[in-house]
């Protein structure tokens, strides 16, 4: 793991909070909450050295500096490009929660984002995940009370009415980490709708089952475990996923951040790569595990896309772009990447 300072990392946090164009996720494999805000939206921001914060009408976001806790930089191949992140990492001895495995009443939620949740009563779903709680936050008793008389069982029991009781009330959902917490005040979407902009949660009981803590496309150091994410703002693509052209300020600004606080081997590599491609050198084999093999199919796209000239460009993306098992968009991740 990369080793960056206490004070890199609290610049970070507060430089991304304060970027709307940035978007967050916090949660496991198979489960997130994701927070996103529109630029003209109105936004209550707390930036400090202990902590951060973002709350809007649709939700809000809570991360605190754990003095623990390692931003990795990380990117990825994906079916329209490559995508990025910063994972907000602890390690796995320090990231776990309560692991719960049935519908639990919590109590009260005294740290509510907002003065007037607090006396809401949280439940949590009992996904089982290590590095993150999910909740629901209930303000109507009369739910409160029938949902308590079914805690002790699984979620998702084929005769359980809790889930149908939750998607009729649309309560707010909060997803908690030992960094922070998400909260989503939106309306809970239909199973065959679509999720609503903005903050919102996706919970795929399938991919919950494999018990992994974030996708094997994501290279997070051995030991340590994601317990949020940082994306900041993709050069191909907007906040929903749709192309755009490129930017070339929003690519400098998580190269930058990747040299802090990435992997020096793939970085390197990539290093290796741009350089002989812009010398108009021909592909040679490079030495590299599966992310070193996703990092030089990278710097070919990012050469690409930048629109840098070289004569053999064309061939190093025939030799080492070619499609295969590693493509595709994260399903782990559930979001908007490049």
């Amino acid at each position: 793991m990369p080793d960056v300072s206490a004070v890199a990392a609290t610049d970070l946090l507060q430089r991304e909070i304060a970027d709307p164009d940035t978007q967050w996720s916090l949660g496991t494999f198979g489960a997130i909450a994701e927070f996103a805000r529109d630029r003209d939206e109105p936004v209550r921001l707390t930036q400090s050295v202990e902590a951060v914060a973002a709350v809007t009408p649709r939700g809000g976001i809570a991360l605190n500096h754990n003095g623990n806790s390692r931003p990795f930089a990380s990117e990825s191949i994906s079916k329209s490009g490559w995508s990025h992140r910063i994972a907000l990492c602890l390690p796995s001895g320090d990231c776990a929660m309560n692991r719960r495995n049935a519908l639990t009443e919590v109590g009260a939620d005294r740290e509510a984002l907002r003065p007037e949740d607090r006396e809401a009563i949280l439940f949590d779903l009992g996904l089982g995940a290590l590095q993150a709680d999910f909740c629901v936050r209930i303000a109507d008793p009369y739910l409160a009370a029938r949902l308590r008389q079914l805690c002790g069982r699984a979620i998702f029991e084929h005769d359980n009415p809790a889930m149908e009781m939750m998607l009729g009330a649309n309560p707010h959902r909060v997803f908690i980490s030992r960094l922070g917490r998400i909260e989503v005040y939106q309306p809970i979407p239909p199973p065959s709708g679509k999720s609503p902009e903005g903050p919102h949660t996706h919970v795929l009981p399938r991919l919950l089952k494999s018990g992994r803590t974030h996708a094997a496309t994501e290279p997070v150091p051995e030991g340590w475990i994601p317990c949020a994410h940082i994306y900041p703002p993709h050069p191909l693509r907007d906040g929903m996923g749709e192309a755009r052209p490129f930017d070339r300020a929003h690519h400098q600004r998580f190269q930058r951040i990747l040299a802090a606080c990435g992997d020096p081997e793939t970085l390197a590599i990539k290093r290796r790569v741009v350089a002989a491609v812009l010398a108009g050198e021909p592909p040679v084999t490079i030495a590299g595990d599966r992310h070193g093999r996703a990092g030089i199919r990278i710097a070919l796209r990012q050469v690409k896309a930048e629109g840098q000239a070289s004569t053999t460009l064309a061939a190093w993306l025939a030799t080492f772009d070619q499609s295969g098992p590693e493509d595709g968009d994260d399903p782990a991740a559930l979001h908007h990447e490049g």
